[in-house]
């Protein structure tokens, strides 16, 4: 390896909310690392997904960050600086769009923003296999109006139609220099963090609906057994008591069902048992409870 130059570099992956950055990052790494739901915001803090390319020759580390749209609440407030600043400190930034919504009011905002900061950027048009020729040329033609981007890609990140390619040019334009992080390594994120973002994707699945965007996970208690296998606790936290009740089901059938597809994904992901047990508490100021803001590498005072 030591006469083959590498590189490595970090790529700030933007957009409005549900464009599918996390189902983007997802595939562009080759595994989970960040939780996708129809919920938006489903995204609440940076997360970062490290991908290697086949020939080992670059390492290109993604930032998955908070869809961009205009805030109107502290959390909110909190998850929109999230995603600028990880754009701040990136090599590249990319806007992926939903095709099929095609450039609404949050994108063109991203956009603009983009060209007062003087920052050059890649377009990547999502969801390709959801419309229509026609109307994705004209989709390019609208971003190669726009004067900000140097590059246009057409992907579906759900099917990874278009990825490889896209992979493969990030990894001929990141600089020049050694790896961040060990090739095997997938994400920064501590697996305590990772249980709990599994959880809470299966709580927005599974309650989208009815649940409020407004419940978090915590992981409490991560304790190894000897037998190889690894006993999790965690606390699901609501804001009022009629939120706990819908969460728990009736008879504690939703919690069973929330809690055994998070094990089964666990398992995958760490390739052992999981003895996972979830409890649901409320914790009306949760929201408004700064530490919690720095658990999940949040400004309080955005």
């Amino acid at each position: 390896m030591s006469d083959i130059e590498t590189r490595c570099g970090f790529v700030a992956i933007v957009g409005a909310p549900n464009a599918g950055k996390s189902t983007l990052v997802n595939q562009l790494v080759g595994t989970k690392v960040s939780i996708v739901s129809p919920k938006v915001q489903t995204t609440r803090s940076r997360v970062l997904g490290i991908a290697m390319l086949e020939d080992l020759t670059a390492q290109v580390i993604f930032i998955d960050t908070p869809g961009i749209f205009q805030p109107k609440r502290r959390f909110e407030r909190a998850m929109v600086q999230a995603a600028w600043s990880g754009a701040a400190d990136a090599d590249l930034v990319a806007l992926v769009v939903d095709a099929e919504r095609g450039f609404d009011d949050n994108s063109q905002g991203i956009i603009d923003r983009l060209k007062a900061a003087g920052r050059r950027a890649i377009l990547v048009l999502n969801k390709i296999d959801l419309i229509k020729r026609d109307r994705l040329l004209a989709l390019t033609a609208k971003g190669d109006g726009e004067g900000v981007f140097d590059r246009v890609f057409m992907v579906s990140a759900q099917t990874g139609d278009g990825t490889k390619d896209l992979l493969a040019f990030f990894g001929e334009v990141v600089p020049p220099g050694p790896w961040h992080f060990p090739e095997d390594q997938v994400s920064d994120m501590p697996m305590r963090l990772l249980a709990a973002e599994i959880t809470r994707e299966q709580v927005f699945l599974q309650l989208h609906q009815e649940l409020p965007y407004a419940a978090t996970v915590e992981t409490e208690q991560w304790q190894e057994r000897d037998d190889g296998s690894v006993r999790i606790d965690q606390i699901v936290y609501v804001q009022r008591d009629s939120q706990k009740a819908i969460v728990l089901g009736k008879a504690g059938r939703q919690i069973k069902s929330i809690g055994e597809k998070a094990r089964v994904e666990l398992e995958e992901i760490l390739e052992r048992r999981v003895h996972l047990f979830l409890h649901v508490k409320v914790r009306e100021n949760w929201l408004d409870d700064r530490e919690h803001y720095r658990d999940l590498g949040l400004d309080f005072d955005a």
